[in-house]
């Protein structure tokens, strides 16, 4: 067997995934924690205040990365969730449900740093402006998937029907990403940094942004490790192999 399959393989047993899980987190969360550390100190010391905007444009450094985040990770539960439903693979079924509270704390993260930014901006904390509309119903959508999974005791069944609602709300996304396009009336800007054309963004401006936007992925990549961990060893409850990771981990303490 090709060594890649064998170790897609050997991840979806329960123990295989557990001691892989806490291998990484760890270093996802570190890793995260430093690169974003690097681009906030960027962002604050290095960047020079906007010339329309001042000081106040320094929060784009947190709410363009919370909101591509909130599109990602969603894009990504749902790809778990059909993988799941289509081929029964209870990590995927795992992995869509723990990408859930990740990605509605992300979509929040991008609606209160919009709001603060919008105000000195527009005036207003709030306005029923297509992207911000849009943004809003991503974040029911994943409390939906949060709440439709713990409403049901049995966790496949649950992971089931909630990775359904995943996949009908991903017709949200695109959506989002071009509402700045569709609707000429949006108070939000139009997009101002672009992955494959030019930015809009100021060469200066982009090092901070681009630090931030990798330490998201790290940051998510580790939280995600940490959340399917714990769900793994809440289905396996009771299995031989997590009575005795218990009862090592009752030894060391005890040592």
């Amino acid at each position: 067997m090709n060594p890649v399959l064998r170790w897609f393989h050997q991840l979806g047993s329960p123990p295989y995934f557990d001691r892989f899980a806490a291998r990484w987190a760890p270093w996802g969360y570190g890793l995260g924690l430093l690169v974003m550390g690097v681009g906030i100190y960027l962002a604050l010391f290095s960047v020079p205040p906007d010339y329309q905007q001042g000081d106040s444009f320094r929060i784009l450094y947190i709410h363009v990365p919370a909101a591509w985040m909130s599109l990602l990770v969603y894009v990504l539960m749902a790809l778990y969730a059909a993988i799941a439903l289509i081929w029964r693979i209870k990590l995927c079924e795992i992995l869509a449900m723990a990408c859930a509270p990740i990605g509605a704390a992300f979509t929040l993260i991008t609606l209160a740093t919009g709001s603060i930014w919008g105000k000195p901006m527009w005036g207003t904390w709030w306005d029923w402006d297509p992207r911000l509309t849009t943004q809003l119903i991503l974040f029911f959508m994943y409390l939906g998937v949060i709440g439709l999974y713990h409403a049901i005791d049995d966790r496949r069944a649950a992971a089931r029907v909630a990775s359904l609602l995943a996949i009908v709300g991903v017709a949200l996304v695109p959506v989002i990403r071009y509402s700045v396009v569709w609707w000429d009336n949006t108070l939000h800007q139009g997009q101002t940094v672009s992955v494959f054309g030019e930015s809009k963004l100021h060469a200066s401006m982009l090092p901070p942004l681009v630090w931030m936007v990798i330490g998201t992925k790290f940051w998510f990549a580790g939280s995600l490790l940490a959340r399917a961990r714990a769900d793994n060893l809440y289905r396996e409850a009771g299995k031989e192999w997590v009575r005795k990771l218990a009862t090592g981990k009752q030894r060391s303490g005890s040592a």
